[in-house]
């Protein structure tokens, strides 16, 4: 519960809100924040403030007591330094406006991919070879972004929908594939034949009944009918002129598993292509993020520990490790809890710096589309740690990610 405490008995450690003072007209990042440091509090009372409201459960240190009060002190604070700092957050400013231009861009990107795959899927059975032809396409832009760049940047992508069908399943399964496919060093050729691949996984469950698909209990002869997805999705490969076999490879074996326990034909380790190995890690995590029910779903942290933790069997033991590193210890899509007290949610990471992602703010007094972007590579504050959306307060769920589901968009850095 907030209180109100005079400036001058601040110390580091005190986490405050500064909410009556305009967002511009103060040089801080945020307008409630843990103070870290003598020259903070020196800046409140250079802005002439008097009180601010402090939140004793999210501090780590109490106010001064009366008898340390810096009343009457001259503040030692320059009025050219304030404006330096000022306009170090203007410049800011402007780099989250490029940040939040930049993932409404790939979020406009993907939805373009996802709304192509979706017709390639929907006309893969009258025009076969023609669906295919475009595809390649679709897989060829994506490649080609990625070829000898020097990282790779996840966006979390915001949909408009929480239930969207097996097209984005698909374009997400394609890019988390090529994401893992590049980590793993594949060449361009295998690059583009996994990309196919990844998109082609599930054509077979065109033929499975919703029903059937959406049970998550499912009785041995609807468990009988839902594997046969595999065997159908290969009668459709069949129809595509000169599909390459480790595309083929990947729609037949996506469901076997490492140890041996997968379907359809009990494949042990080396002997499942390495394709397809790649492309079940990646149809996996996808599916634990966005099940049919979302209730049911994992965060991306919780997903990358499950697997890791629990199905470590079912998968190459190397390529998980390098998909678990290659995602991050916190994923797009994951919530966290930041050293400033501050509750965000994880979205754009880079390969080259998976501690440090840009980070989407919780702040009920700013409007979720105007939400702050925090980029933790030139920021104080640091995660803490990732925490389970069932343990935050259903509002801030519903500001940071209001339609629960996880996709993504790649991007090359060069």
């Amino acid at each position: 519960m907030k209180q109100t405490v005079s400036v001058d008995l601040l110390q580091p450690g005190v986490f405050i809100s500064i909410d009556e003072v305009r967002w511009l007209d103060h040089p801080f990042l945020l307008n409630r924040f843990r103070l870290s440091s003598e020259e903070q509090i020196k800046v409140l009372r250079s802005l002439g403030l008097k009180t601010v409201a402090w939140d004793p459960a999210r501090s780590t240190a109490q106010p001064l007591p009366e008898k340390n009060s810096r009343e009457g002190e001259e503040v030692d604070f320059s009025s050219a330094v304030l404006h330096s700092m000022l306009d170090a957050k203007r410049e800011r400013t402007e780099r989250v406006r490029q940040q939040r231009e930049g993932l409404a861009r790939c979020e406009r990107l993907f939805e373009q991919e996802a709304t192509g795959i979706g017709e390639i899927l929907r006309d893969l059975g009258a025009r076969p070879n023609e669906s295919c032809g475009r595809a390649k396409s679709t897989v060829g832009r994506l490649v080609d972004h990625l070829l000898d760049a020097e990282s790779v940047a996840v966006h979390l992508v915001n949909m408009k929908v929480k239930e969207t069908g097996p097209a984005h399943h698909a374009m997400n399964v394609v890019v988390l594939a090529l994401l893992l496919g590049k980590a793993a060093k594949l060449g361009e050729e295998e690059m583009r034949w996994l990309g196919l691949g990844a998109m082609f996984h599930d054509i077979g469950k065109a033929d499975v009944p919703a029903r059937v698909l959406r049970n998550s209990r499912r009785t041995p002869s609807e468990e009988q009918f839902y594997q046969a997805h595999v065997g159908y999705g290969i009668k459709y490969a069949a129809a595509i002129r000169d599909l390459p076999v480790p595309v083929r490879n990947v729609i037949a074996c996506h469901h076997e598993r490492w140890d041996g326990n997968g379907f359809p034909n009990h494949l042990v380790g080396a002997k499942i292509p390495r394709l397809a190995r790649i492309a079940a890690i990646a149809n996996r995590y996808d599916n634990l993020c966005n099940p049919f029910d979302l209730t049911t779903a994992k965060t991306p942290s919780e997903a990358v520990a499950f697997m890791f933790k629990q199905e470590k069997a079912n998968f190459d033991p190397e390529l998980l490790q390098l998909f678990v590193k290659e995602i991050g210890v916190y994923p797009p899509g994951c919530f966290v809890t930041l050293s400033d007290g501050s509750i965000g949610l994880v979205v754009e990471t880079n390969s080259n710096d998976l501690l440090h992602p840009l980070i989407m703010l919780h702040d009920p007094s700013v409007p979720r589309n105007e939400a702050l972007l925090l980029d933790l590579s030139e920021a104080e504050s640091t995660i803490e740690a990732a925490i389970s959306p069932a343990k935050l307060p259903v509002e801030v769920v519903e500001y940071l990610a209001p339609r629960g589901r996880i996709d993504y968009y790649i991007e090359g850095i060069h």
